[in-house]
């Protein structure tokens, strides 16, 4: 299902995503920071769906649809490194900026911060291109929401 979508943005010079498919490739990005601890949590699936829902002025239908469509996409996509570097490559800077602190506030949703997740989005973050002072205030402001 997500093939044609996978391949172009995984094409060595991808064209910017249009928005949908920006959302979803971000969206999908934070289901898999979710799960990078092995324990996809419910709180972490309603934070998704509240991210999603204020980031793109959806309902919670929508945002739930979108989350579910996401973890299609998640399950589907290549590894983390492949997939981050394809959605910094299609994504304009500062929706990856803004996505760091959406990453953070996953992680931290299930009141936990498993050592999986941190390594990983620090990972990510990195890929994104969002340096470690962007990333540490992105995740503070998280933390106070």
């Amino acid at each position: 299902m997500f093939r044609d979508f996978l391949t172009r943005l995984t094409q060595p010079e991808p064209a910017q995503l249009p928005d949908e498919d920006a959302r979803l490739a971000l969206t999908a990005l934070l289901v898999r920071i979710a799960k990078s601890d092995n324990d996809y949590a419910p709180e972490e699936m309603a934070r998704i769906d509240r991210i999603t829902a204020a980031r793109y002025g959806m309902s919670p239908f929508e945002a739930a649809g979108l989350r579910s469509q996401a973890e299609g996409l998640e399950s589907e996509a290549p590894d983390t490194v492949r997939f981050t570097r394809a959605i910094k490559d299609a994504v304009a800077y500062e929706d990856r900026r803004a996505v760091v602190e959406a990453l953070w506030s996953v992680v931290l949703a299930d009141g936990e911060r498993a050592e999986e997740e941190d390594a990983l989005l620090r990972l990510v973050a990195n890929l994104l291109g969002v340096n470690d002072r962007d990333s540490a205030l992105a995740r503070q402001k998280a933390a106070r929401s």
